[in-house]
């Protein structure tokens, strides 16, 4: 697992990261999001090894995280860090090299990449001849060629088509073993929505909310969405509950006590059939605004 505990970066008088704790857990993908110039990038850094905290950790599986440990990571920068005079398939060979593959392993695994990026009838060309999105693929082959044993990735979906994303997002999910982490930074809440198992929010350098996106995107414990084969107006005469809003089959309502929702779904059962219960889930959007406010 990887650890971030108490960092805290200056940059003279700028705090810039202000005790900034969380964990990226193996097999999961956590979403690292905030506004321009909250942090992002700078914690990242840190992870890396590229800044140094002023104060706090950053472990891998309980040990600090060394230099060595490092060198197993896969990096995507948001400066894209590629040789745009070099072919493709020869760098991508030569980065996976340069992480310890042989030579065999190192053209299998790029040949593989470049084949599920859509990119194999190009691998022989100079990089800087490829459009911005296909150079964006290729960055993401250089992080992953190596077999990382964690990947940290900022910003990897920005400039790419609804295709290239689809084809990204697919190999990560491929690469992405029980064993490994992933942390990545979108302004694309709904593709953060969309592939994050967990979710960190940085504001100002702080961390304001962090938790699985299941949780975070619940909503309010008190506030619950019915769904019935029929009509829910019934719902209106109920005492000790306020409805939001019924459009037919649909209800959404906030409970006065605790208990008080399982009394209501036992009603709605005792009318008909039930198609959906549960506590009423709120868009990525909605967090990011409020937790950033």
């Amino acid at each position: 697992m990887l650890s971030v505990a108490g960092l805290t970066r200056r940059f003279g008088d700028h705090l810039a990261l202000d005790d900034v704790s969380f964990d990226v857990v193996p097999g999961r993908m956590t979403g690292f999001v905030g506004a321009n110039g909250a942090g992002k990038t700078t914690t990242m850094r840190i992870v890396l090894g590229v800044l140094a905290a002023s104060a706090g950790q950053v472990s891998w599986n309980g040990s600090p995280l060394t230099a060595a440990v490092r060198r197993d990571f896969g990096y995507m920068p948001e400066e894209r860090g590629l040789y745009p005079k070099m072919k493709i398939r020869d760098q991508l060979v030569f980065f996976g090299r340069l992480h310890g593959l042989d030579q065999l392993r190192a053209a299998e695994r790029t040949d593989k990449i470049l084949g599920r990026l859509g990119l194999s009838e190009r691998a022989g060309d100079v990089l800087e001849t490829l459009s911005l999105g296909n150079q964006q693929r290729v960055q993401i082959a250089a992080a992953l060629v190596h077999e990382p044993i964690a990947l940290v990735l900022d910003e990897p979906f920005s400039g790419l088509d609804p295709l290239a994303v689809d084809a990204m997002v697919d190999l990560l999910r491929d690469e992405v073993t029980p064993e490994v982490p992933v942390l990545f930074s979108s302004h694309q809440l709904e593709l953060v929505e969309r592939l994050c198992d967990d979710l960190v929010v940085l504001a100002r350098g702080k961390v304001v909310a962090a938790g699985p996106v299941s949780e975070l995107a619940a909503g309010p414990s008190t506030t619950y969405r019915l769904v019935v084969d029929g009509d829910a107006g019934w719902l209106r005469d109920v005492r000790g509950i306020t409805v939001r809003d019924v459009a037919g089959a649909t209800a959404l309502f906030d409970v006065g006590e605790r208990g008080r929702e399982q009394q209501i779904l036992a009603e709605a059962i005792s009318r008909g059939q039930v198609l959906e219960f549960g506590p009423e889930r709120v868009a990525l959007s909605d967090v990011f605004r409020e937790a950033t406010r």
